[in-house]
């Protein structure tokens, strides 16, 4: 007996609609408390403007953000209505993959200005609603660090974002540790999305990227900060990963005993620590195996609230961490007082 593949994989919305129903429905146990605290705020959230829609469109990447009405519809009013319905003050926009690298390299830092703009404008125009991650047109280090300067001192940026891979170059690669040293200079935060290197797009027939690739990429690319040398060389970068750092809390222990006795690594600090110093936030992470594992790995103070509006909705997120069942002090820090810890305009 034979059996065939379809050609095209699920799109990312249709694995997300799924893993919603199926989570919803039987990962996240019922809480015994604990109602959803006012004022979260939300680390996690996309934009999707006109303008970059059309850029997609042109250069034939639309697969990469699927077919959902909120992701192609997506508007900053949307994004408002769901997030006083919910309770969450305040949330910080990025480009999801595949960023600003998109058509020529000529035209990458040009399409990240016009993102950094629009989102400098959301929060003109929308006071203490929204903040933003900056738009870099990587892996062009020269033009990242042009634009680090025009979005952080100029448009008011509250960090960066990143891709978890840009070509086969994962973050950790030396050719953009310049991009790092200013980012430590300035004690950024930078905001690391999941995305696909050119290895791995197809490897198995008919399973849409964001299904493994995604969570195994944001792994990828931590493991690569670490053995390469960032997270020692530039402490004072607070990165945030997202999707509580991919499948990094379950391989935590195998990644630091196969690191921690190489003699051609210097740490100076523990593997171990190092990881632990960085942040997590928990979209599409928070069904109580999942949640239980990111706890029991990272600093409990850098756990962050998350939500991946659009590509998710609000009340995945705000639902099923609300219903994790963790007790209340704790639910209310990943919430919010743990983001205002490292975004203190927040509160403002």
């Amino acid at each position: 007996m034979s059996c065939t593949h379809d050609a095209t994989p699920p799109s990312r919305s249709t694995f997300l609609r799924a893993a919603a129903v199926a989570t919803t429905a039987a990962a996240v146990p019922r809480a015994l408390a604990a109602q959803p605290a006012q004022g979260n705020i939300d680390v996690h959230q996309h934009m999707v403007p006109p303008f970059y829609l059309d850029a997609l469109k042109a250069n034939g990447r639309m697969d990469d953000i699927g077919d959902d009405p909120n992701v192609l519809g997506w508007t900053p009013e949307l994004s408002l209505t769901r997030m006083d319905n919910l309770g969450i003050q305040k949330a910080y926009i990025t480009l999801s993959n595949p960023g600003a690298q998109l058509g020529a390299q000529s035209a990458w830092a040009r399409l990240a200005r016009r993102c950094n703009e629009h989102a400098a404008d959301l929060s003109r125009s929308h006071p203490g609603r929204f903040g933003s991650f900056a738009t870099l047109p990587m892996p062009d280090v020269q033009s990242c660090l042009k634009e680090v300067a025009y979005a952080m001192d100029v448009l008011h940026a509250d960090g960066v974002g990143l891709l978890s891979v840009y070509g086969d170059k994962w973050l950790g690669d030396v050719s953009f540790f310049p991009l790092y040293e200013e980012l430590n200079r300035r004690k950024a935060i930078a905001f690391v999305h999941p995305a696909v290197g050119t290895c791995c797009r197809t490897l198995i027939p008919n399973v849409g990227f964001p299904v493994i690739e995604y969570p195994i990429d944001t792994t990828r690319a931590i493991v690569s900060l670490l053995v390469g040398g960032a997270f020692a060389r530039f402490p004072d970068i607070r990165f945030i990963f997202s999707h509580g750092g991919g499948t990094l809390p379950m391989l935590a222990d195998r990644i630091v005993r196969q690191t921690m006795f190489r003699k051609d690594l210097t740490f100076t600090e523990s593997p171990a620590a190092l990881l632990k110093r960085q942040y997590y936030d928990v979209a599409l992470s928070f069904s109580r195996p999942t949640l239980s594992a990111i706890l029991a790995f990272a600093e409990p103070s850098h756990v962050l609230f998350g939500s991946d509006f659009p590509y998710v909705e609000m009340k995945y997120t705000t639902e099923g961490l609300r219903q994790a069942g963790l007790p209340t002090d704790q639910l209310a820090a990943i919430q919010r007082s743990n983001a205002l810890a490292i975004l203190p305009r927040t509160s403002t």
